[in-house]
């Protein structure tokens, strides 16, 4: 018998983080994953196993050079923030989403600007036919020049027409098509899965060239097959958006090239995905009227600072367990801010159910609008309004203070260009603080005092805070 003949051996493999077991086990003592090892039969040839690369070379720190082509740009801006300035030549980029969020249309509207800037770009997609990408682009109003289209799943021959036309990016829609022949797995298994990737970035870094990845997600919003994807990839982004919603967020969790908190808004038109420039434009609300359990913070997502409207509604519980709803909000946070308004400012809250929410599907995750959720929902609590012109910026402590939060300059030129005129912030951390001409300042040190002073009372009105 040859000693390079393969020979077959069966393992589990866990669907979620890519764990190999020689049994069946129902719970992944890796990711935690329940049921999700699955059978898989795997060749190994003896003379691939005994193989020794011996292309890699020891480097000194000091000797290393960084002669490596520098970053380029797509014309697209929201989508050079969230990369953290432009493209890394031989990166590989993964977006992932729900099924008809607009992955395949941002792909395609982003090779068609890079063949238009710097030369030949290669659209492989193993789910469409060319006529089918056709028929998009011409929506798009896209003229494909210099955008060559391949519509192949085996990898070994979509690197080989790779290496015939020396493209300056790929596109990869979706990896969960592509496969090896040389492996006996199906594709989009979690073997299949990471043997594409790990060849394709053996392929694009050495060459220099870019390579973006299209990925499934499951019901869950995890990326579908492999977590393993996430630690190969350079950069890992979601398109996210509201089933009823035009609007679409594009946000990072993984970038070795940038911030990891950007986000990139767009909006779903018929010519495809268009940039919203004023992204806070977009989550406000005309405030006119009464504005009872409303309130608008400032909250810092990356480097870009956006103004979002918190709204809050109380009302007495039917039933003996009050319930709390946190939409676009931590629900362990909005434990905690319940709990202080209850302690601390003398609000009744035991038996009231609380819901708040952000609108325009936005997901707040920094302490900064603490302050707005507290207002928002002591004003509901009270049937009062929060000043219209108001917007607020700060965290809430255990002890019921108001703590100071980064940023806070860059936080205020926002609040003073979208035309608010005041601003609450804590009463720490305003040393040597430039504050625009046209907003005024006003300080809290309590959140009981921040309620004093950001809701208007209505004459006749009782039901409010204890002290008051």
């Amino acid at each position: 018998m040859s000693k390079d003949k393969p020979q077959t051996r069966t393992v589990f493999v866990c669907q979620q983080c890519g764990k190999e077991s020689l049994k069946w086990v129902g719970h992944c003592p890796n990711c935690q994953a329940w049921n999700s090892f699955a059978e898989q039969t795997v060749k190994v040839s003896a003379a691939t196993v005994m193989n020794v690369s011996s292309s890699g070379i020891l480097q000194e720190l000091s000797q290393v050079t960084t002669e490596a082509a520098e970053r380029f740009p797509i014309t697209l801006t929201e989508f050079n923030r969230v990369l953290g300035g432009g493209v890394v030549p031989g990166s590989l980029v993964l977006i992932s989403g729900d099924p008809g969020i607009g992955k395949s249309t941002l792909l395609l509207q982003a090779a068609a600007l890079v063949a238009r800037q710097r030369g030949n770009v290669v659209y492989v997609s193993g789910e469409e036919t060319a006529y089918q990408i056709k028929l998009r682009a011409e929506r798009l109003g896209l003229d494909g020049k210099k955008l060559y289209l391949l519509s192949e799943t085996n990898l070994n021959a979509i690197i080989e027409r790779l290496e015939e036309l020396s493209p300056s990016l790929v596109i990869i829609d979706s990896i969960q098509t592509v496969y090896l022949p040389e492996m006996d797995t199906l594709p989009g298994s979690i073997t299949q899965v990471r043997e594409c990737t790990m060849r394709l970035m053996q392929w694009a870094k050495p060459a220099a060239v870019p390579v973006f990845l299209s990925g499934h997600v499951t019901k869950e919003g995890a990326i579908a097959g492999p977590r393993v994807l996430e630690h190969i990839v350079d950069v890992v982004l979601y398109l996210e958006g509201e089933p009823f919603s035009s609007y679409r967020l594009l946000r990072c969790v993984k970038n070795r090239f940038g911030s990891t908190n950007e986000i990139g808004v767009f909006e779903m038109k018929e010519k495809g995905l268009a940039e919203i420039t004023n992204p806070s434009q977009i989550f406000l609300s005309p405030r006119t009227g009464e504005v009872v359990g409303s309130s608008v913070v400032c909250t810092l997502e990356g480097s870009r600072p956006l103004l979002v409207e918190i709204q809050a509604l109380t009302n007495t519980t039917s039933f003996g367990m009050p319930r709390r709803v946190a939409n676009g909000v931590d629900f362990g946070r909005l434990l905690l801010i319940t709990a202080v308004l209850s302690r601390r400012a003398g609000l009744k809250l035991g038996n009231q159910d609380i819901v708040v929410n952000v609108t325009g599907g936005l997901k707040i995750n920094e302490p900064a609008a603490d302050l707005g959720i507290a207002l928002s929902i002591a004003s509901s609590f009270s049937d009062n309004e929060v000043d219209p012109k108001l917007a607020v910026i700060g965290e809430l402590g255990l002890s019921g203070e108001l703590r100071a939060v980064s940023q806070l300059e860059r936080r205020l030129s926002e609040v003073a260009r979208l035309g608010f005129q005041r601003c609450m912030v804590s009463k720490t951390g305003l040393k040597n603080i430039k504050i625009p001409d046209s907003l005024t300042l006003i300080p809290a040190g309590t959140i009981r005092e921040a309620i004093l002073k950001g809701i208007i009372r209505r004459q006749n009105n009782s039901k409010t805070a204890d002290s008051e």
